[in-house]
């Protein structure tokens, strides 16, 4: 197996925004419509989801032969990510936004080795903002920007920077949650129930965090989080191609990505359940979260 010492991974991070670009023309030039739904009718696919991940497959593999391709829409159930070199692509992150024209929508490019996103690049085409990352050398905004935004006052000389304090407790936190596909059964339950803690009062047992969003898209929500204006984004349901990008950006944001169900701090790509955090988050936020998850996710790899 090749490894990450051999791999050219600035190359392979400059590739992948070539192709989001060309990719992001695909998706702003076409009129949505609607091919077929998956698990229910809140799980849509369009012709352009098809069309992107068939242009961005065809791509990576005429570049990279030997590396493997794992794609929302190619998908099989039974497929595994490996230890071998992979990208792991969402043609249209928020496919659901895209059919009701809500700009929320991303194209995410994420490349692992050894299991590990190592790679990141989203792009959002209708507002122009491109994150991306590769390990070891930081996360940025359209090339140049640093993230996140914010800034550690410590070490800012710019009066009119914009701070990023320390996130101490829920209750200062900004929570990016989605529904997801599944409405119904346990896991919709510790879905609604966690939510409804998060939002309660301190006294009736809850966070009572200043408010939650619902963006949409995994891999926009994780690099708001990374930008540092979102706090904390808390999934489950979703796959590796909704995180893979997202994830590697916002770890070089100085941000965490822990088990959606309480207990593990050490969470994997293709784990189906996530709690992001941002830089600047104490670790008893982490743990105070877990404490508010209403139950046991049953989502596995």
């Amino acid at each position: 197996m090749e490894s990450q010492d051999n791999i050219d991974l600035q190359e392979v991070h400059d590739f992948l925004i070539d192709i989001a670009y060309k990719a992001g023309k695909m998706i702003t030039g076409a009129n949505p419509s609607l091919a077929g739904t998956k698990k229910n009718s809140t799980d849509l696919v369009t012709e352009t989801d098809k069309r992107v991940e068939d242009f961005v497959s065809s791509s990576l593999r005429e570049k990279y032969p030997d590396y493997d391709f794992m794609g929302e829409e190619t998908y099989k159930p039974g497929d595994r990510l490996t230890k071998r070199p992979t990208f792991v692509v969402d043609p249209i992150d928020g496919t659901c936004n895209f059919l009701h024209s809500y700009d929320y929508v991303s194209i995410s490019l994420g490349f692992t080795v050894d299991r590990v996103p190592v790679v990141g690049v989203v792009f959002n085409p209708f507002t122009k903002k491109l994150y991306s990352a590769v390990k070891g050398q930081g996360a940025f905004l359209n090339h140049n920007t640093r993230l996140p935004l914010k800034i550690e006052a410590s070490t800012s000389n710019d009066p009119n920077s914009r701070p990023l304090e320390p996130l101490k407790s829920l209750s200062d936190a900004l929570v990016a949650v989605e529904w997801g596909a599944d409405r119904e059964g346990p896991d919709w339950e510790i879905k609604i129930k966690t939510f409804a803690k998060l939002c309660a009062s301190k006294e009736s047992g809850g966070s009572m965090v200043h408010s939650i969003r619902s963006l949409g898209s995994a891999a926009i929500n994780l690099c708001a989080v990374a930008e540092a204006s979102l706090d904390v984004y808390w999934e489950a349901g979703c796959y590796a191609w909704d995180f893979c990008a997202g994830m590697a950006i916002l770890r070089e944001a100085g941000g965490m990505v822990v088990d959606g169900n309480a207990g593990n701090w050490d969470a994997q790509v293709d784990d189906r359940r996530y709690l992001a955090v941002r830089k600047g988050t104490d670790r008893s936020v982490v743990e105070e979260f877990w404490s508010q998850v209403q139950g046991t996710f049953s989502y596995k790899a």
